[in-house]
């Protein structure tokens, strides 16, 4: 296991983490997730697709979850690049064929494409936004599933300067 020293982590040793919640489906399309310490969540679906509507589906959390990881790594890397900003605002959307998911064999049952518009609001340069950008994605763990999965991810950072 990777020791911390003075600050910064041994890289060279895996480190792991784990984390877990429990979750619960009652025969339906609500699924109640425990967060523990972080409390309660569930997904569903819309009337209209069966669920109750209660929740988000499961799919746009998988999207909500993107969104927080980006900019989770967006803020450590930051920081260890010293960039500066206020605010990150962030539209995304995906589209899916939902033929997968009814049982067409062949059809894939995840996104097809993932979009994301990224709004930085920060005094530093496009330049150093671009550096930072480009550091965050090869690091965030969300965005890499869903590349790794093939998912079309069109992301696109902008830049709203501040004065």
């Amino acid at each position: 296991m990777a020791t911390e020293v003075a600050g910064a982590f041994d890289l060279t040793e895996a480190i792991v983490r784990r984390k877990m919640l429990t979750a619960v489906n009652h025969g339906g399309m609500m699924t109640e997730m425990d967060f523990g310490e972080y409390g309660y969540f569930a997904t569903d679906e819309p009337t209209g697709h069966g669920g109750t509507g209660e929740g988000p589906s499961p799919l746009q959390t998988v999207l909500g979850a993107l969104c927080g990881c980006e900019s989770v790594t967006f803020n450590r890397t930051a920081a260890e690049m010293d960039f500066e900003y206020e605010k990150i605002e962030f539209v995304a959307e995906f589209t899916i064929d939902i033929r997968g998911r009814l049982g067409a064999r062949g059809v894939t049952q995840h996104f097809r494409t993932v979009r994301v518009e990224a709004v930085v609001t920060t005094h530093e340069s496009p330049e150093r936004l671009s550096e930072v950008v480009e550091e965050t994605e090869a690091r965030c763990p969300v965005f890499n599933l869903m590349t790794d999965a093939g998912v079309n991810m069109e992301v696109r950072w902008s830049r709203n300067p501040t004065r």
